[in-house]
């Protein structure tokens, strides 16, 4: 008999093909390698194109497809070719979240935390990329809702919005702290309060900028000035006059104040601070915070008036 007309056992074509006995007949059983015929007591007898069928069966399974799709690639219902192309990608995503949990492993043997804080990093690092954009779009949302499109605060929802979703494929240690970090600071009840003052505050006042502009305050109001001057002394009044805020009225002063105090929170500031490591904004790290700064300019204005 030429070995093509020839006909196994599925013990034999275990022998052949190098797999179990249990995995030809599962596989037969889901008709994945159906049997081309059977012997007079009943048992299965498989054909040439049967060993052919298995190896590409086997093949398909190394490669990770599941038993229906590797159905629909034998029913010619999709092509090996759309079927490598969407494994390829679905192989893609699922090295980038290996890289990701490997980070979280790394961050959280380096800070030598606890297993509950490695679960918390864990969920919040493997959002996918839609999950981030939805937990932002929702912050945003609740946060900014109706505020004056005219208003600093709707300002800041429109640049809040910009913040990049898709961590790195080989993100950072420090990449990740800032996902995780910006994840809870967004889901934070207070700081979704105070943005949400943030932005209505342009509907409640009549002027909503600051008199002195933020690189002329952090020149002026130095790490010295903050923790030498007293807001109420006249070192702290010459400080006004160098910002040429020194000539405003008492009322102008207590304006001036509310609108410093009502728009500079170092939790704002560190939402932006986030946001630069997740982009990779080296210029960011390491920068001087401008809260204290402001903190420090808010009690000298209303020391003064």
């Amino acid at each position: 008999m030429r070995d093509h007309d020839r006909l196994f056992t599925i013990g034999e074509l275990a022998v052949r093909t190098g797999l179990s006995v249990r995995t030809i007949r599962f596989w037969s059983d889901a008709d994945i390698v159906p049997p081309s015929g059977r012997t007079g007591t009943g048992y299965r007898l498989y054909d040439t194109e049967s060993v052919a069928r298995i190896d590409l069966v086997k093949t398909l399974r190394d490669l990770g497809m599941d038993l229906a799709t590797v159905r629909a690639v034998l029913e010619e219902q999709v092509t090996i070719a759309d079927v490598a192309a969407a494994h390829a990608k679905a192989l893609g995503e699922e090295i980038r979240t290996l890289k990701t949990h490997r980070a979280v492993l790394a961050s959280v043997a380096q800070r030598d935390g606890t297993s509950e804080e490695m679960r918390i990093m864990h969920e919040l690092a493997k959002l996918s990329a839609a999950q981030r954009r939805r937990l932002l779009e929702e912050f945003v949302a609740e946060a900014f809702e109706g505020a004056d499109p005219e208003s600093p605060g709707a300002g800041i929802a429109e640049r809040m919005r910009r913040l990049p979703t898709e961590l790195p494929d080989e993100p950072t240690t420090e990449q990740v702290d800032a996902w995780i970090e910006l994840a809870e600071l967004v889901r934070d009840p207070e700081f979704r309060a105070r943005c949400r003052q943030m932005a209505l505050a342009g509907a409640e006042r009549d002027q909503t900028e600051s008199p002195v502009e933020h690189e002329r305050v952090l020149a002026v109001v130095t790490s010295d000035v903050v923790d030498g001057t007293t807001p109420d002394s006249s070192a702290a009044a010459e400080v006004l006059a160098d910002l040429g805020v020194a000539g405003l009225s008492a009322e102008q002063k207590h304006e001036a104040a509310e609108v410093i105090e009502m728009f500079s929170d170092h939790r704002v500031e560190r939402y932006w601070q986030l946001w630069a490591v997740l982009n990779g904004y080296p210029s960011f790290s390491g920068s001087r915070s401008s809260t204290a700064a402001y903190a420090w300019l808010v009690a000298a204005l209303r020391a003064a008036a």
